[in-house]
C-alpha cells in the first residue's frame, strides 16, 4: 500500500477496505445541478487496473457496479477505454470512457490522498438510457447529458461525441 497512515476514522476505514476488499468506494451526493457520483480507491494499487467512476446513479447501484468491477478485475478480467461490457447494469451494455486528469481535483480527492498525488488511472463507466440512448447520441436529452457528464475532456471542453 502507498505509504499511508490513517489520521482519522474515515482514513482508517478507507485503508481497511482497500486491504480487505481490494478497494474503498466513495459516494458523493448530488449538489444543486451537479449529479451524484461514486468512485473507487485502491483498485489500481491492488490489481494494476484503473479506478472506476460512475456518475448519476443511486448510491446502492453505484456501489454494486464498482464492487462488481473490482471483483471482475480481481478475477483477471480486463476492461479498456472505448470497450463495451455487460453485467454491470441489468441487461444493458456499458462503455468505458477515459477520464481527463484535469477532473481529478474535483472528483477524486480520496484517490489523490491515497496515491499521494494524481498519479493513478481512472475510467468512467458510461451507461445508456433505458431506451438505449447514449449521452453522446444526438437524441440524448440535455438532462441526461448533464446528469452523466463525460469526463474525457478538460472541464471547459466537455464533449458528448468523443466516446462514440
Amino acid at each position: 500500500m502507498p505509504n499511508r497512515k490513517a489520521t482519522d476514522p474515515d482514513e482508517a476505514k478507507t485503508l481497511a477496505d482497500i486491504e480487505e476488499y481490494g478497494c474503498h468506494v466513495l459516494y458523493v451526493l448530488a449538489e444543486d445541478e451537479l449529479p451524484p457520483f461514486a468512485y473507487s480507491v485502491g483498485i489500481e494499487h491492488n490489481f494494476n487496473a484503473p479506478e472506476l467512476v460512475v456518475i448519476g446513479l443511486k448510491q446502492q447501484l453505484s456501489h454494486s457496479i464498482i464492487n462488481g468491477y473490482c471483483q471482475r478485475v480481481r478475477n483477471g478480467e480486463t476492461f479498456g477505454v472505448g470497450k463495451r461490457s455487460s453485467g454491470f447494469l441489468g441487461g444493458f451494455d456499458c462503455q468505458f470512457g477515459a477520464v481527463h486528469p484535469d477532473h481529478y481535483p474535483e472528483y477524486f480527492g480520496w484517490g489523490i490522498w491515497f496515491y499521494d498525488g494524481p498519479d493513478f488511472r481512472v475510467m468512467q463507466l458510461v451507461y445508456p438510457t433505458t431506451s438505449g440512448v447514449w449521452p453522446w447520441d444526438a437524441e440524448a436529452s440535455e438532462w441526461f447529458r448533464n446528469w452523466q457528464p463525460l469526463l474525457d475532456q478538460p472541464p471547459t471542453q466537455l464533449s458528448f461525441g468523443s466516446l462514440a
